[in-house]
């Protein structure tokens, strides 16, 4: 079967990283490069080894796939080109900075039949990768992701830019739909928001608790679900995860588990064990990419689709809007 032919706009130093994995992806053929810097391409170019074209629209006319690692207000044009000319599209995250974007891209792919996936790539972290044997049904979710100031990224605040990864993971692990969105956030640093924290409340009962901040002095990126009979750790920094839970009365604990105490009363005490699934050694953008290309190949939805990237944009919206209505009503 014939390579997928594809190419990478934008080489910044997401864009790199695109290009370095396409390299090392055997179903896929990395045609050339393109960024309105030339010097940022030709950089790239020289580095890699691989073409840089001039002229966007020449890239594509020898593509049938390409990967969007641009800056987020720059999006949807190049998607949407992309999309009209019959050309499969991975796009990182966000999706685009609008809600009304994201919508007319979904509808383009879905009318002409095309792969949209969307580079949230928390998904395909090896710490959310070992709960795929385990059953998750969270009631309660924590999350906390932290960074020290970068400006990339500042172009969008701080929920499109950080936030949005962990509010993707929470749609992805919450089956219900989002019925009220409470928040706070503020800018510090840049001229967008720096830091929020919203409560998000889902029509089945859960509740996540998210803050992100890109002004922090130590990085962390954790995340805890809470639910019935147990508590799962997520650690995205390190990729590993731990679960504690409630050994059910007929289960017999192997060696991969750890007594951690007893809960209940006489006969019908329960064991609290301990356990640290297994870790999938992988590098999570490589994997991604790679799925990418089969899902363009075999013509199957893939993991992360326009839509997923869609429903995660508007949550984000909403948090920003409340943040803005929260800070109207404090200045008055």
């Amino acid at each position: 079967m014939d390579k997928l032919k594809i190419g990478v706009i934008g080489t910044g130093h997401l864009g790199k990283l695109h290009i370095k994995m396409f390299r090392q992806i055997e179903n896929c053929h990395l045609i050339g490069i393109y960024d309105n810097n030339d010097t940022q391409a030709e950089i790239a170019s020289a580095e890699y080894g691989v073409t840089a074209f001039k002229n966007m629209a020449e890239l594509l006319d020898k593509v049938q796939a390409v990967s969007i690692a641009t800056v987020t207000s720059a999006h949807f044009e190049i998607a949407k080109e992309c999309l009209q000319r019959g050309i499969h599209v991975f796009i990182e995250k966000p999706i685009t900075a609008k809600i009304e974007e994201a919508e007319e891209l979904v509808k383009i792919a879905e009318r002409n039949h095309l792969t949209l996936q969307v580079g949230h790539i928390e998904r395909f972290n090896p710490a959310l990768l070992s709960l795929e044997k385990h059953i998750v049904e969270p009631l309660f979710i924590q999350s906390d992701r932290l960074a020290q100031f970068n400006p990339r990224g500042t172009d969008v605040a701080v929920v499109l830019d950080l936030m949005i990864h962990d509010i993707d993971i929470i749609l992805s692990l919450i089956k219900s739909n989002v019925v009220r969105v409470d928040a706070n956030g503020v800018a510090v640093v840049s001229s967008s928001i720096d830091i929020a924290n919203a409560r998000i409340q889902f029509e089945n009962g859960a509740v996540a608790n998210v803050t992100a901040s890109r002004i922090s002095q130590k990085k962390m990126r954790k995340m805890r679900l809470f639910q019935r009979d147990s508590y799962i750790g997520l650690d995205f920094t390190a990729g590993v995860s731990e679960i504690y839970r409630l050994m059910a009365p007929d289960d017999k604990p192997g060696t991969a588990f750890l007594s951690y105490g007893e809960i209940g009363i006489g006969d019908k005490k329960r064991h609290i064990i301990y356990e640290q699934p297994e870790i999938k050694d992988i590098n999570a953008l490589l994997y991604e990419l790679q799925l990418f290309t089969d899902a363009v190949i075999t013509k199957k939805e893939p993991v992360v689709s326009g839509e997923d990237g869609l429903k995660a944009l508007k949550v984000a919206s909403a948090i920003i809007v409340e943040i803005e209505r929260t800070e109207i009503l404090r200045s008055k």
